[in-house]
């Protein structure tokens, strides 16, 4: 079993980073449209917030939270677009005030649980330490929203591990989400960390190989960037089909974003 503590750290700084960014945000730079269509910064907080509260539940009231995921399941294509509206229909101070209250409780709870025990979720149940990785890679994927819309430019950290992590562990998945039969062979992922450490995936001799830079793979598999913006190169015809359709959340791939002058 995983000690989740190195994990629940890293996600208490990532949402302190970007509580630092959008704290002393106005009302107007709330409201501003981010590159997820029709989600401002209020959405993007809000969403969190809400998923938040989701795992909170999932945590301490599973009868609760089988309840919600049959919600879920009932309105798949509006549910996660109505929690967010809900929440950015708040007040900014009050919104704010929310997030940090869920955070915190969340924080907590994730502390206290045993490394044994499986939480349900909407997918398969995860344990502690997988709960705070989704929601690091959610915490850090959606900052990046709300940077990108801002202007800001937020150094990378070797808290990409954890996203990195997500992004390989889902190859198959990511094959399945479009209906294609996953590689039977393994990759070989090598990825370079901010802080100069690799970070490598898979049996070294492996024809199909993915290299590349945390923070354009994490990029890549959040979709918050096109392939072709970024750093990552691919060997043999699997890794490089990988590299097209890699995401490291669950559920539909959505659009994406399109490549830098796309239109132009």
């Amino acid at each position: 079993m995983s000690d989740p503590t190195p994990v629940i750290d890293d996600l208490r700084e990532e949402s302190e980073a970007l509580d630092r960014l959008v704290g002393e945000l106005t009302e107007g730079e709330w409201a501003l449209d981010t590159p997820a269509v029709g989600w401002t910064v209020a959405h993007q907080i809000a969403h969190l917030a809400w998923t938040d509260r989701g795992a909170l539940l999932a945590m301490t009231d599973p009868d609760a939270f089988s309840r919600e995921v049959k919600k879920a399941f009932a309105a798949s294509d509006t549910f996660v677009d109505e929690g967010a509206r809900e929440g950015a229909a708040k007040p900014p101070a009050e919104l704010l005030a929310d997030w940090r209250s869920g955070r915190e409780a969340l924080d907590r709870t994730l502390c206290a649980a045993d490394t044994g025990t499986r939480f349900p979720w909407y997918g398969p149940p995860m344990s502690a330490a997988s709960m705070a990785t989704g929601r690091l890679m959610e915490t850090w994927a959606h900052g990046q929203d709300i940077a990108d819309t801002l202007g800001v430019i937020r150094p990378p950290t070797d808290r990409l591990r954890h996203v990195v992590r997500i992004g390989v562990r889902a190859r198959n998945y990511a094959f399945a989400v479009h209906g294609l039969a996953a590689p039977a062979e393994e990759f070989r992922v090598e990825i370079l960390a901010p802080s100069g450490e690799l970070w490598a995936y898979g049996p070294e001799d492996a024809p199909q190989r993915v290299t590349g830079p945390a923070l354009d793979f994490c990029l890549l598999v959040t979709r918050r960037a096109h392939r072709a913006d970024l750093a990552v190169r691919a060997e043999g015809r699997d890794a490089d089909r990988w590299l097209d359709i890699a995401q490291a959340f669950a559920g539909p791939s959505g659009a994406g974003r399109p490549p830098k002058g796309a239109g132009a």
